[in-house]
């Protein structure tokens, strides 16, 4: 943004407020006509776009107190008029006329008679255009950040702000909304289904508003989920453990496995399954608009801390069938690679 663009703007009737308005007023205007042209309720609306840059340019000068009196000062100067550079004729004032006027009196345009008065964008000879505007805002320096040496740098976005959110499992599962107070307001943030620890969700818009009329930042947004006593997620699966005897596991069983809607599903653990080994349950994971995923049941082997002495007299009896077998055959090679 220029300083020409401060003369031919109306923040006030861009935010629709009177020129007395406080900054209650001010932020409630804004707010209500951002969340009209959002971008994010305005898909493929150039218009509405535009609109959405306007609001947040004029809410970026009419919120700092410093800026708006500089821009009521500029206005004030410049008569509320619209102007263009080097217009000509009797009729219409050019941007120059009005810098004549406040800098020496010089007259405008030819169109007048008098001395033609240039503002160039830098140069070596004369002062430039942003030096006469760095003069009124001190310092050498545009109401929009640093110039560099051809005159005004563009606007610059506003900064993020993050936040964090706790969510039960269930809702991080099944998808949910919350609410978050970020600098006195209210924003709601949808939280997709299948949600992960520790992932992060980015509100475009939501953050900081621009201090030169660039786009708001964005709202980060960290969810950390409440463990569950049974399941866990895994991008759209849930997993689950489920203990099993030495019997079940050694000669096969079909257990009844909880979902985690309340209902239950069979699984068959085949004979041998050895602790540890998982089994999938297609379907019955995390439902979400892209996908569907599974339930993974990891089999737990449970060994007994007592055993019955007919428990133990059979294991035994067992143990001497098997004593052929060397189930660590191997393993002392196998380290030593």
């Amino acid at each position: 943004m220029t300083g020409q663009d401060w003369m031919e703007k109306d923040f006030y009737a861009v935010l629709g407020v009177s020129k007395d308005a406080d900054d209650a007023a001010v932020k409630k205007a804004y707010r209500k006509l951002a969340r009209q042209y959002h971008p994010d309720q305005n898909q493929g609306n150039a218009a509405a776009e535009n609109k959405f840059k306007e609001i947040g340019e004029a809410y970026a000068v009419l919120s700092d107190a410093e800026q708006r009196r500089q821009y009521d000062a500029v206005r004030a100067m410049a008569g509320g008029a619209r102007f263009s550079a080097g217009a000509s004729g009797a009729g219409a004032g050019g941007f120059e006329d009005i810098m004549g006027a406040m800098f020496g009196g010089a007259q405008g345009t030819a169109g007048r008679g008098g001395p033609r008065v240039r503002y160039t964008q830098g140069g070596s000879s004369g002062a430039g255009f942003e030096d006469i505007l760095g003069s009124m805002f001190g310092g050498g320096r545009s109401p929009y950040g640093s110039a560099g040496p051809t005159g005004f740098t563009a606007p610059t976005a506003g900064a993020d702000i993050v936040a964090q959110v706790t969510l039960p499992f269930r809702a991080a599962v099944e998808g949910t909304t919350a609410d978050l107070e970020v600098n006195g307001r209210t924003i709601t943030a949808r939280i997709p289904a299948g949600i992960n620890d520790g992932k992060k969700i980015r509100l475009r818009g939501k953050g900081r508003p621009s201090a030169s009329g660039g786009p708001a930042g964005d709202l980060v947004v960290t969810v950390h989920v409440t463990p569950h006593p049974v399941w866990t997620l895994d991008g759209v699966d849930l997993r689950m453990s489920v203990p099993v005897t030495f019997s079940e596991a050694a000669l096969g069983t079909t257990l009844e496995v909880p979902t985690l809607d309340g209902s239950t599903v069979r699984l068959k653990v085949p004979a041998g399954t050895p602790s540890g080994r998982v089994l999938r349950v297609k379907g019955r994971g995390v439902r979400t608009a892209k996908a569907t995923g599974d339930l993974l049941v990891t089999v737990q082997v449970v060994v007994p801390q007592k055993l019955s002495r007919k428990a133990k007299q059979a294991l035994e009896e067992f143990a001497a069938e098997n004593d052929g077998e060397d189930v660590r055959a191997g393993l002392a090679e196998r380290a030593a690679e």
